[in-house]
């Protein structure tokens, strides 16, 4: 173990935490998860942004900041620790304690292969993807997506290249700028309160709104711990109508803020597992946790419920024609097809074999965008490489796995929340 973490540890998982299930083999992960966070921590002084959220003892923090290992080391400890863990009996274990191993495993395997990267070692678009969250993408040609391309065309009037038209049809459904925080706001509380009637969360939880610039992404949830979340939504391109309650799904509820609050409030205290109080990146977490948030969106609107409550509160709010609602919506709802057509660009771009102009071009195409939001994605996937992945596959396997429950949406309410609050991994939700 970790020398630095011993006493703190000792203290974090003492007469005060909550008592955990008496095995065998249960105080062998807690010391492995113990180490799992040192080394994630002081992964994260090596590349920043590889911890996206962590919320236990500062004093930890503090240590892995005042004397990181070098990434060799930290690569060396990522294997240890695999190894370590392995080797615990799983007879020793209880049911619980099962899953949590295979989950450390995961985030462990996901480590070591990060860490290669960041020594110099070259992986391709799959194998970067399979280490990191566990799961290997189908590459599908993009001339698959044609006939989806074909089938939009339809939709979209007048003549031309569609991704042009469909950009000037789109602005007509921009948010004015004095009303994005009222409209947002808006789309976050009915996302809260859909999932508050299913999944119970801590009555602490909250979360604070800030619009930002000069980002990758659209929208970014930093979890603080406590049940705190701040979202922050960027601004350098204008903000589509039906973003308010995609965004307020996906880092709100039932997405990336309710995940983290009830793996907090269920694991990391209510088990005393302190490898929930950090959260790599680049991890099969990541595939859980952008896959849930997407399909939380249809899951807390489904069917029709999407475009009547923009139609009926978001486009009034906005100032917008609610007659042209449902217009905007079979659009976006056609467009969610070419959603994978971005793995294809990524692995072409990100292996060389797609320059910089082609891809940009692709993503305008198949993304059905403007060359500047292509131009923002592209900047995205230099950032994130295989991440993208999360979103199309995570959201399918996701969905795949919750619908498999029952046709009731109690059930899958029941089934996402045992999703986003159990130690879930990505060969999970193949069963």
């Amino acid at each position: 173990m970790n020398i630095r973490l011993a006493g703190l540890a000792a203290a974090l998982l003492g007469a005060s935490a909550p008592a955990l299930a008496a095995s065998a083999g249960g105080p062998k992960l807690d010391v492995i998860a113990k180490d799992f966070v040192a080394l994630t921590l002081e992964a994260g002084e090596r590349e920043p942004g590889y911890v996206d959220a962590y919320y236990g003892p500062k004093a930890w923090a503090d240590a892995a900041k005042a004397n990181p290992r070098a990434v060799p080391a930290l690569k060396a400890e990522a294997i240890r620790l695999t190894a370590a863990t392995r080797a615990v009996d799983d007879a020793s274990l209880t049911p619980d304690e099962r899953r949590r191993k295979a989950f450390m495993l995961g985030q462990l395997k996901a480590a070591e292969t990060r860490l290669a990267m960041l020594e110099g070692q070259k992986f391709s678009f799959q194998d970067e993807a399979e280490g990191l969250f566990s799961v290997r993408p189908p590459i599908k040609p993009l001339s698959s997506f044609d006939p989806i391309l074909a089938r939009i065309d339809k939709l979209v009037p007048g003549d031309g290249d569609l991704a042009a038209r469909i950009d000037a049809f789109q602005s007509r459904y921009v948010i004015p700028a004095d009303k994005l925080d009222a409209v947002m706001k808006a789309g976050i509380a009915a996302c809260k309160a859909r999932t508050q009637a299913h999944i119970a969360l801590p009555k602490a939880e909250k979360f604070d709104l800030a619009f930002v610039t000069g980002k990758p992404w659209s929208g970014y949830n930093w979890y603080k711990g406590g049940a705190h979340s701040l979202i922050e939504i960027n601004t350098d391109l204008p903000v589509a109508i039906s973003r308010a309650v995609d965004l307020g799904c996906h880092e709100g509820y039932p997405g990336h803020h309710a995940l983290n609050v009830l793996l907090e409030d269920k694991l990391t205290k209510g088990k005393g597992w302190v490898e929930f109080s950090v959260y790599p990146l680049f991890s099969p977490q990541s595939l859980i946790a952008e896959g849930s948030a997407n399909y939380g969106i249809s899951l807390a609107f489904p069917g029709p419920e999407k475009v009547r409550f923009e139609r009926e509160h978001l486009y009034p709010l906005a100032g917008l024609d609610p007659q042209t609602a449902d217009a905007y919506d079979a659009l976006m709802t056609a467009k969610a097809d070419l959603a994978s057509s971005e793995n294809t660009i990524a692995d072409a771009y990100l292996s060389g074999k797609m320059d910089k102009p082609t891809a940009v071009a692709a993503l305008a195409k198949y993304g059905l965008s403007s060359v500047a939001r292509a131009e923002k994605r592209l900047s995205f996937i230099e950032t994130y490489r295989s991440y993208v992945i999360n979103y199309n596959l995570g959201q399918d396997m996701v969905r795949a796995h919750v619908e498999r429950a029952s046709a009731s949406q109690d059930a899958r309410w029941k089934a996402m929340e045992a999703v986003i609050s159990q130690p879930t991994t990505p060969a999970d939700l193949m069963k």
